[in-house]
C-alpha cells in the first residue's frame, strides 16, 4: 500500500505546505515537555522514494547529517541553487535522512492531548508513528507540531520516524547566503495539555501601562464545554478581566462551538517600560479554568511594555527616535552547522551587547525561540525575518501563484509564533526575492493580524525608497552608498525611515568608512542606522587529512581564530563542491569560534554611550548618547598618554547626565608642561554587573588630543657610517632585508572582489623590478636613487641616509606616475633578525587599525607580542596594521633590538609574513612564519572599504599620484 505522505510527493508540490500540521501559536510549551533529543537510529537514502534498509547507524538529534560523517557534505553557494532544475522541480538525487527512535508517553499524561513538536527540519519533514502517517511540514526554520493523541497510549512504547528530504520546491525559496545542510536542526519534544487548552495567546502591552491579553480556547474532544473562563496575574498580582467580552454562551458571536475567545485588560500603574537599554520585563501568567474553577491549562509569558511606530521618516520606540545599530545574524556553529544551543545564542547576544549593538536582523529566517527570549531579557531590537529567499529565481517566484500559499504561510506562522516578544519591533517579509504579488498578499495578512508593528521588505525598494504604496513601512536598501543615502534624506521627498537592512560588508579585512557613515547618520535627520553584514564568519572546522568536517566534538579548535595543527577553517569549495562561492561565506564581525575581529572595537567606539565631545578651556565636554538611560551604570578611569613614554592614570567621576545631555568637566590633573603630544582617554566600564557583562567590563574608550606634537628636533649627526651593498641597499646588523620601496599589499577580499587587485596586477605592482640609478656621498650623508619598473611605468625612489646619534635617519621619496592613481601603499618594507618578538609603540592601538577604520584604536602606549599582531582572516590577506604610529620598538627578551621613530603618524605593520607569502596561499595552514619580522612603514596606505559587497572606500582614503615623502630614524636599543 502506498504511503499517503509519499504519495503527495511534497518535495515537488509547492501547493502542499503542510499536511496534518497543527496551527502555529504563541503559547510556549517547553516547560514540562519531554525532550526527545539524543542519539537516534539513522540512515541516509539517495532519494525519498527509496525504502529504508534494515541496517542503521546512529546520529544525534538535533543535528545535520552534512556535519556527521556522511558522504553528503556541506556546500556553499551565495545566489545560485546547488542544482540545475527550475522551480518547483528538484533533482532525482535527493538525500533523504531517516531518523527513528522509540519513546514512552508518561503515565501521568493519560487522558491528555499529546503533541509532538519538531523544532526545525531542512527542508521537508514527514512524520510517522508506529508506521502510521502523521503529517508533513515545510519551512526549514519554524517548528512543526502534530497531535499524536489518537496514535499513542501512556505506558506503551511507540516508534517515531522523522524523514527529512533535503531538496524540495521549498528549497527555491530557502536560497539564503549560507551553507546548504540537511537534517533536524532544532530540538524535538513531546508535550501534553488538557483537551480543553489555550490554543493561542496574544499580548499587547504599551508604554502607557495598558495591557491586553487575547486568548483563544479549543477543546480537542470537539465542542467547547460551558462555563470555562480565564484569569491572569502579572508578577503575581491578579489581573481584572473584561467580563463583557468573556461571556461564554450560544448567543455570543465571539464564541463558536469549537473556538472560544477571552480578553483580559488592565492598566499597570507606574509601569517600567521595555527598551534595548533598560529591558524591563514582567511575568504574565494566564490560566484557563473549567466551570468548576479547576485549572485546565496555564501559560506564562514575559511581557515588555513598549510602543513602536513610524511617524513620518522616524522609527520611534516609546516615542523616541532610536538609532538602529544592528547586525545580521545566521544560525551557525563551526562544529554543528545549523544547530545552535541556548548557551551559544546567549554568548552571541552578550558579545553583541558588549560591542555596542542594539539590534539584530534574523537573517534570513526566524531563529530559535530561545533567541527571542534572550533578546527580550538582554535588550536587543529584533527585525524578525520570514524564511523566504528565492535569490536565483527571484523574479519568477515573486508572482508565481504556486508559491502564494508558501509566502503567506511562512510570514503568518512567524508572526503567530513571535508576536508577544517586545524585542520584535519590525516584521520582515524575507530577503532578496524581488517583489511581487506574493509579497503583497503576505503583507496584507500581517497588517490585519498585527497592526502594532511596522513591516519592511528590501525588495520593495525597486519601486523607490519613498513609494508609499509598497509593502514596506521602512526604506531598507542594502549596500547603498553614503552619497545615495544623504541625497535621499536631503531631497525633500523622503517619506519613511531609512535603515539599511545590510551595509558594511565584513568580509576579511573590511568595514572601512564605518565611522564616516555613522558620523553622517547622526548628523542627518532621516538616516537612522542599519545592519552590518554579518555576525559570523561561517568557517567550518575541517580535518585537513580527509577534508571532512571535524564534527561536534570540537577537536582541533583553539581560541583567537586559530586552529590546531591538522585542522583549518573551511569555506566554499573546501568540501569538494565543484560549484561554489569561495570565501564569500566568511563575512562576519567574529571568527567562527566567536573571537571578535578588530572591527568590533571600531563599532564599540562608534556606538559609545558616553563620549568626549571636545576639549576646551582646560576641560572636556562629556555627552550622554543613549536614548533612555543615565550614566549611573558606568564607571571610568582617565588615562593620559604622553609622547615621552609616560602614562598617567586616575579615577574619573562621571556627571549625572540624562539621555542627550552634555556637561563640561574640568581636567582632573595638571597637564605636564613639556610641549610634547598628549592624549586623554577615558576607559569606561560597567559599574555593576549587567545581564550581559560583569562589573568592570570595558564599554568604550572615548579619547581626545589635549596637545599636538611639537616640532621634531633637528637630527644630531655623528653616528656610525652608512654601509651599503653593491645594489645600494642598506646593510645593518639588525636587518636581514634592507628597507626598499613597497607599493603592494596582499589583496584583501575587498581588493579582490572589488577589482582593484586586478588593476594592481595589470600594472605589475605585485612584482616591480628595482634598478639602482645612483649612489652619491656627501660627507657622512649618502643618497641612493633607484627606479622600480612595474610593466610599462616607472616609480622613482630616493633614499637619503644620514648618521645620527645612536642610529640612522632615512629620508625617502617616491614619485607615482599619473597612471598609478590608486595603489595599495607607498612606504618602506624591511625585515629583521630573529628574536625580536615584542612590539611596543606609541600610536593607535592596541587593535588592528587602518586609515578608514581607526576610530576604535586609542592613541597611547601599547605592547603586544609580534605573533599577536597578525589577524588571521580566513583567507590570508593584508592584516595586522596599526594606524597613526609615531614610534615603535622591536625587542628581544634581553631588551636588545631596534627603535623606529617617524616624522609623522604612519601606518605600520609588523608580522611574520611577506605580502607575497600571504598572496600565494588560500588557507593559514599553508603559511610558514618567518623567523624574523617583516616591517612595513607607510607614508600612505589605501583604505579598506567594503567593495566585496557594497561601496569601496572614499576618495579621501585613496593613495594619490605624485610625490610622497616620509622620514624615519632607525636606532639600535
Amino acid at each position: 500500500m502506498t504511503d499517503p505522505l509519499l504519495a503527495l510527493r511534497p518535495w515537488q508540490s509547492p501547493e502542499v505546505t503542510s499536511w496534518g500540521r497543527l496551527p502555529m501559536n504563541a503559547v510556549d510549551r517547553r516547560t514540562g515537555a519531554v525532550s526527545l533529543d539524543g542519539d537516534w537510529r539513522f540512515q541516509l537514502l539517495p532519494a525519498p522514494e527509496v525504502p529504508p534498509r534494515d541496517t542503521w547507524s546512529t546520529s544525534a538529534v538535533p543535528g545535520v547529517w552534512t556535519m556527521r560523517g556522511t558522504d553528503d557534505l556541506p556546500a556553499y553557494l551565495n545566489v545560485r541553487m546547488p542544482f540545475a532544475q527550475f522551480p518547483p522541480h528538484t533533482p532525482a538525487a535527493n538525500p533523504t535522512g531517516v531518523h527513528e527512535r522509540e519513546f514512552d508517553v508518561p503515565a501521568a499524561w493519560a487522558g491528555r492531548r499529546i503533541v509532538l513538536q519538531v523544532g526545525a527540519a531542512e527542508s521537508v519533514l514527514l512524520v510517522h508513528v508506529d508506521g502510521h502517517p502523521v503529517g508533513i511540514s515545510k519551512d526549514s526554520h519554524l517548528a512543526a507540531e502534530f497531535d499524536l493523541s489518537h496514535l499513542v497510549r501512556p505506558g506503551t512504547p511507540s516508534t517515531l520516524r522523522l524523514t527529512v528530504v533535503k531538496w524540495s520546491d521549498a528549497s527555491h525559496i530557502e536560497d539564503q547566503d549560507q551553507w546548504w545542510h540537511g537534517g533536524i536542526t532544532r530540538s524535538v519534544l513531546l508535550y501534553a495539555t488538557d483537551p480543553l487548552h489555550l490554543a493561542d495567546m496574544g499580548v499587547r502591552a504599551g508604554r502607557d501601562g495598558r495591557l491586553r491579553v487575547d486568548c483563544q480556547i479549543r477543546d480537542a474532544r470537539g465542542a467547547l464545554p460551558a462555563g470555562w473562563y480565564v484569569t491572569g496575574d502579572l508578577d503575581g498580582r491578579p489581573l481584572a478581566q473584561d467580563e463583557e467580552f468573556d461571556r461564554v454562551n450560544a448567543e455570543d458571536e465571539r464564541v463558536s462551538d469549537f473556538l472560544g475567545e477571552a480578553r483580559i485588560e488592565t492598566v499597570v500603574p507606574e509601569v517600567r517600560t521595555w527598551n534595548a537599554e533598560t529591558p524591563e520585563l514582567y511575568t504574565l501568567t494566564v490560566r484557563l479554568h473549567r466551570a468548576d474553577g479547576t485549572v485546565a491549562d496555564t501559560a506564562r509569558q514575559r511581557v515588555g511594555f513598549r510602543d513602536v511606530e513610524v511617524v513620518g521618516r522616524d522609527l520611534l520606540v516609546n516615542g523616541e527616535r532610536v538609532y538602529v545599530r544592528g547586525v545580521n545574524r545566521h544560525d551557525f556553529h563551526p562544529l554543528t552547522g545549523r544547530t545552535v544551543s541556548a548557551d551559544d545564542m546567549r554568548a552571541d547576544l552578550m558579545l553583541l551587547k558588549r560591542f555596542g549593538f542594539n539590534a539584530i536582523r534574523t537573517a534570513h529566517y526566524p531563529n530559535d525561540p530561545a533567541l527571542y527570549d534572550l533578546a527580550d531579557e538582554l535588550g536587543l531590537y529584533v527585525v524578525d525575518e520570514a524564511d523566504i529567499e528565492s535569490h536565483d529565481h527571484a523574479h519568477e517566484i515573486a508572482d508565481d501563484p504556486r508559491y502564494l500559499g508558501a509566502f503567506v504561510d511562512r510570514v503568518a506562522r512567524m508572526v503567530l509564533r513571535d508576536k508577544n516578544h517586545p524585542s520584535v519591533i519590525i516584521w520582515s517579509l524575507g530577503n532578496e526575492s524581488d517583489y511581487g504579488a506574493n509579497h503583497d498578499a503576505a503583507a496584507g495578512w500581517v497588517r490585519r493580524h498585527d497592526p502594532s508593528r511596522p513591516l519592511q521588505y528590501e525588495g520593495a525598494a525597486k519601486r523607490g525608497w519613498a513609494d508609499p504604496d509598497v509593502a514596506s513601512d521602512i526604506a531598507c536598501p542594502m549596500y547603498a552608498s553614503l552619497e545615495e543615502c544623504l541625497a535621499h534624506a536631503l531631497s525633500g521627498s523622503q517619506t519613511k525611515p531609512l535603515i539599511q537592512c545590510e551595509y558594511s560588508h565584513a568580509m576579511g579585512n573590511s568595514n572601512g568608512t564605518l565611522a564616516d557613515h555613522w558620523a553622517a547618520i547622526e548628523a542627518t535627520p532621516g538616516l537612522q542606522g542599519g545592519f552590518i553584514w554579518e555576525f559570523w564568519d561561517h568557517g567550518i572546522l575541517q580535518r585537513v587529512s580527509d577534508g571532512r568536517p571535524a564534527g561536534p566534538a570540537g577537536t582541533g579548535l583553539h581560541a583567537d581564530g586559530v586552529t590546531a595543527p591538522g585542522y583549518r577553517w573551511a569555506y566554499g569549495g573546501d568540501f569538494g563542491e565543484a560549484d561554489h562561492d569561495g570565501a564569500f561565506i566568511a563575512d562576519g564581525v567574529v571568527f567562527p569560534d566567536r573571537t571578535p575581529k578588530p572591527v568590533l572595537f571600531e563599532h564599540r567606539e562608534i556606538a559609545a554611550p558616553l563620549r568626549i565631545e571636545c576639549f576646551r578651556h582646560e576641560g572636556i565636554v562629556l555627552g550622554n548618547h543613549q536614548h533612555f538611560r543615565g550614566l549611573e551604570w558606568l564607571a571610568a578611569r582617565w588615562e593620559l598618554a604622553l609622547a615621552d613614554g609616560r602614562t598617567l592614570t586616575g579615577e574619573a567621576r562621571l556627571p549625572a547626565l540624562r539621555p542627550g545631555e552634555t556637561a563640561a568637566v574640568p581636567l582632573p590633573f595638571e597637564l605636564p608642561d613639556d610641549g610634547g603630544e598628549a592624549w586623554l582617554t577615558l576607559r569606561v566600564t560597567t559599574a555593576e554587573d549587567q545581564p550581559w557583562a560583569p562589573r568592570g567590563t570595558e564599554v568604550c574608550t572615548p579619547r581626545v588630543r589635549l596637545r599636538a606634537a611639537g616640532e621634531p628636533a633637528a637630527p644630531v649627526t655623528g653616528g656610525d657610517p652608512v654601509r651599503l651593498d653593491d645594489d645600494g641597499l642598506l646593510v645593518h646588523p639588525l636587518l636581514t632585508a634592507a628597507p626598499v620601496l613597497s607599493l603592494w599589499r596582499a589583496p584583501t577580499d575587498n581588493d579582490e572582489l572589488g577589482g582593484v587587485a586586478a588593476r594592481w596586477r595589470s600594472w605589475g605592482l605585485d612584482a616591480p623590478v628595482r634598478r639602482l640609478l645612483s649612489v652619491e656621498r656627501d660627507g657622512e650623508r649618502v643618497t641612493v636613487v633607484a627606479e622600480y619598473t612595474a610593466k610599462a611605468e616607472v616609480v622613482r625612489h630616493r633614499q637619503v641616509f644620514t648618521p645620527v646619534a645612536g642610529g640612522l635617519r632615512i629620508d625617502e621619496s617616491a614619485e607615482l606616475p599619473a597612471r598609478f592613481d590608486d595603489v595599495a601603499r607607498v612606504g618602506s618594507v624591511f625585515e629583521t633578525v630573529a628574536g625580536l618578538d615584542l612590539l611596543e609603540w606609541f600610536g593607535q592601538g592596541p587593535w588592528e587599525s587602518y586609515p578608514d577604520r581607526a576610530a576604535g584604536a586609542a592613541v597611547g602606549h601599547h605592547a603586544l607580542p609580534v605573533d599577536a599582531l597578525f589577524t588571521p582572516y580566513l583567507r590570508p590577506q593584508e592584516s595586522g596594521g596599526r594606524h597613526g604610529v609615531r614610534a615603535f620598538t622591536l625587542s628581544a627578551p634581553d631588551a636588545t633590538g631596534l627603535r623606529v621613530e617617524s616624522d609623522a603618524p604612519r601606518q605600520v605593520s609588523v608580522t611574520r609574513f611577506r605580502a607575497a607569502d600571504l598572496t600565494a596561499v588560500t588557507h593559514h595552514d599553508e603559511l610558514v612564519p618567518r623567523a624574523g619580522c617583516v616591517v612595513h612603514l607607510d607614508a600612505a596606505h589605501r583604505g579598506l572599504g567594503t567593495a566585496s559587497c557594497g561601496p569601496d572606500t572614499f576618495a579621501s582614503y585613496l593613495v594619490p599620484t605624485g610625490v610622497h615623502r616620509w622620514s624615519w630614524t632607525l636606532r639600535a636599543l
